[in-house]
């Protein structure tokens, strides 16, 4: 039996709506629209293809984390955007990476040159949910950009802003460092910076 064509539409702005106008092909064939329909809508221009197997409805919004959005969907929904690019998404410092960090399960495979993968299983309190995607917490994605070799003026930098609004404690911090000994030096260096 074919379906309302306005109710497939209405099932699929439902999807969109929670990821910015983004969806997956398997999230239209879940709500009815064969693989056939799917390349109908891309050649008619009211989907536009983002990458295999991602779209963004055309007349939705681009949002600007639409690259966010993007790699979620592409890792499956695994990723956690992570490191630099999560404290670019805090507003920590002055971090602007070229390329999208994501933190993805040790057992993820997949490689993308467009996209910086980082491999380690996250606890639910490391993770923050956004729309369209997740990140890393504040304190975890200093960890994480200590672990990851970090210069220690930028990082105390990131730091500095993190204590001064509130949502990291230096102490805590400390502590938290312990557990990732990659980190545990560059965050004491940075810390001696890191003004009261």
């Amino acid at each position: 039996m074919r379906r309302d064509p306005r109710e497939l539409r209405r099932a699929l702005m439902r999807v969109a709506a929670t990821l910015a106008g983004h969806f997956t092909a398997a999230q239209a064939l879940a709500v009815g629209y064969s693989y056939p329909a799917q390349a109908y809508h891309v050649q008619r221009g009211e989907w536009t293809r983002i990458e295999r197997g991602v779209y963004r409805l055309t007349d939705w919004p681009v949002d600007r984390h639409a690259d966010l959005i993007r790699w979620t969907l592409w890792s499956r929904n695994l990723g956690v955007v992570s490191h630099d690019s999560a404290l670019s998404i805090h507003e920590l410092g002055d971090v602007m990476p070229a390329r999208t960090h994501l933190t993805v399960p040790r057992s993820f495979r997949t490689r993308s040159p467009g996209v910086i993968l980082h491999r380690a299983d996250l606890s639910a309190g490391d993770i923050e949910e956004r729309v369209g995607f997740r990140v890393t917490t504040p304190t975890r994605s200093l960890l994480d950009a200590a672990a990851g070799g970090m210069e220690v003026d930028r990082l105390a930098h990131a730091i500095q802003d993190a204590v001064d609004r509130g949502i990291v404690r230096e102490r805590k911090l400390r502590l938290d460092a312990q557990s990732v000994s990659p980190a545990t030096t560059r965050i004491e260096l940075a810390l001696a910076q890191v003004t009261p």
